[in-house]
């Protein structure tokens, strides 16, 4: 069976200890997908890695994505081929590599009469697509009459419709990926602990960061952590931790590194939206929107969004600015009714919505600060700049192409790094499989369950692949097996006491938001599965 190596509460008190006597090659500052990426490059250079997050693994911007694996289609237009290229082939690496949390979804792109763009420019779009992929799709894209579209996307607007183009991109568990990443960097040997919180940061007498006190949020205790390269990947909380690392400085661009934009996604119950795959929205100012069907999300789910308005107060306050979601929530309701007239969804329709953060660099921070423009772009997508102490920051990022941004990011970290000498070893990641999605793997896990007589849910091998019987064992041995589970979630105090053992999840709220969509797909967001879950967990501490 698959080595599902603990990542747990002792995991964390265990590494709390290793940052507070061991000396690091590279202290990493967020848990997100970026941090979970370059913690899993560096490990797999064989460099000695330490990972803080303040909070639980993706708690920002990592688990409030549209969920989507793509190749970015819209960028055709601008000509950033290359982009597109690599995307493409993350993607097809994704599929392989993990193929129970990236999964193939196809997408349909209704074209109307007077729409921004003509049915010739986007079939030669649909045909390059395919090419940049080099085929390796798991299809090639579609043109649906009229009449087709009609027939396959039900309530989707008849008047002016010319045709539709089918294609294919990916769906993710954007969270759970980066528990899975993190999982891969922690057997490569990194230190790795959520919420413990970078407080202070001294230097060394070459103006180096080189040490940091780290606070264990649960307890209050302070730690210093020794290391050569800090590199700091906050996400949208990069100005607040700018602040800690150059407090002095006044105007600093490292206090307004980001100008973030605010996207709300709605969430129906697939039932009320009953799309066959993605669909495309098409606004006129050129910004697109998508109608996402999630029948892995618990009982079966189909999310839209995304929008994209200023944020203007701090992340954990988004909640707050409850004029704007309620505007956002109006105008994707609006746009539903323009898309799919006889569905006639209301707000009465939506079980949930949820509030992402694109940390995107402001690109006047130098000018405010009285300094030039000398950011490096390393793409539109994302960027890496020197910090304050030989810091790296980073910011941005496609979550297609995790992969390939942390390996650039070490790469600069190793190479344009006056003061700090390391020799260059290259990155292991490229082509590497996730354990429990191996073919073999699951077939051996699936001959087991049957001479066992187990009846595991396909939901189980779904969504964890092998690791379905560890669940399924647990389930039998560890559970009360006469509690009724919320639709479209089986065994869920199993699959609770798997990510307390194996997904350092601490508390209920970290498992119904992060390991699980319960939170997401129940209006009453799983509540009275709490307390059972909050006992199975006060169980599992004292295991």
């Amino acid at each position: 069976m698959p080595n599902s190596r603990e990542f747990s509460y002792r995991t964390r008190l265990h590494n709390l200890d290793r940052l507070e006597n061991e000396e690091f090659d590279f202290l990493i500052i967020g848990g997100g997908i970026t941090g979970a990426g370059v913690a899993w490059d560096a490990s797999s250079r064989g460099y000695k890695v330490a990972l803080i997050e303040k909070e639980d693994y993706a708690h920002g911007t990592s688990s409030r994505s549209s969920k989507l694996v793509h190749g970015g289609l819209r960028y055709l237009e601008n000509y950033e081929f290359s982009l597109v290229f690599e995307s493409l082939s993350e993607r097809a690496y994704l599929m392989k590599a993990c193929p129970h949390l990236v999964r193939p979804l196809p997408f349909y792109m209704p074209v109307y009469e007077h729409g921004p763009h003509s049915s010739y420019l986007l079939s030669a779009g649909m045909w390059l697509y395919d090419v940049l992929s080099l085929f390796r799709a798991p299809g090639l894209h579609q043109r649906l009459s009229a009449g087709a579209t009609l027939r396959t996307i039900p309530g989707v607007k008849k008047e002016g419709l010319v045709c539709s183009f089918k294609y294919f991109d990916a769906s993710m568990w954007d969270d759970a990926l980066v528990i899975d990443v993190l999982n891969k960097a922690q057997s490569l040997g990194a230190c790795i602990t959520s919420r413990t919180k970078a407080v202070k940061s001294k230097m060394n007498d070459q103006n180096q960061i080189t040490e940091m006190v780290v606070r264990d949020e649960l307890t209050g205790k302070d730690r210093t952590v020794k290391f050569k390269k800090l590199i700091v990947c906050a996400g949208v909380w990069t100005d607040e931790v700018g602040k800690m690392l150059a407090p002095d400085t006044s105007p600093s661009p490292w206090h307004n590194w980001l100008a973030p934009s605010r996207g709300l996604h709605l969430v129906f119950d697939w039932k009320s939206l009953p799309v066959p795959g993605a669909v495309t929205m098409q606004i006129e100012d050129g910004r697109i929107a998508f109608v996402i069907p999630r029948h892995d999300y618990g009982q079966g789910i189909t999310i839209v969004g995304t929008t994209d308005g200023p944020c203007t107060l701090p992340p954990d306050q988004i909640e707050n600015e409850t004029k704007a979601i309620a505007d956002d929530r109006a105008y994707l309701i609006q746009l539903l009714a323009q898309y799919f007239p006889r569905l006639n969804l209301t707000e009465k329709d939506i079980l949930n919505h949820y509030i992402g953060i694109r940390p995107l660099v402001n690109p006047h921070r130098n000018e405010k600060a009285g300094g030039k423009e000398d950011l490096q772009k390393v793409s539109r997508e994302h960027t890496i700049d020197h910090g304050p102490g030989g810091s790296v920051v980073v910011a941005g990022g496609k979550y297609t192409t995790f992969r390939r941004m942390a390996e650039e990011i070490v790469h600069f970290a190793l190479t344009k790094n006056p003061g700090v000498h390391f020799e260059y070893h290259e990155s292991n990641t490229e082509d590497v499989l996730f354990t429990p999605a191996i073919a073999s793997e699951i077939m051996r896990a699936r001959e087991i369950a049957r001479a066992k007589g187990y009846a595991i849910p396909e939901k189980l091998f779904e969504r964890y692949g092998s690791d379905a019987l560890i669940i399924y064992e647990i389930y039998l041995n560890d559970c009360d097996q006469k509690s009724e589970d919320p639709d479209g979630f089986p065994c869920l105090e199993a699959q609770f006491r798997y990510a307390v053992r194996y997904q350092m999840v601490l508390t209920v709220d970290d498992f119904v938001r992060r390991r699980q969509p319960l939170y997401l797909c129940r209006q009453d967001h799983g509540e009275p599965w709490w307390p059972k879950l909050q006992k199975a967990l006060e169980q599992e501490l004292t295991r």
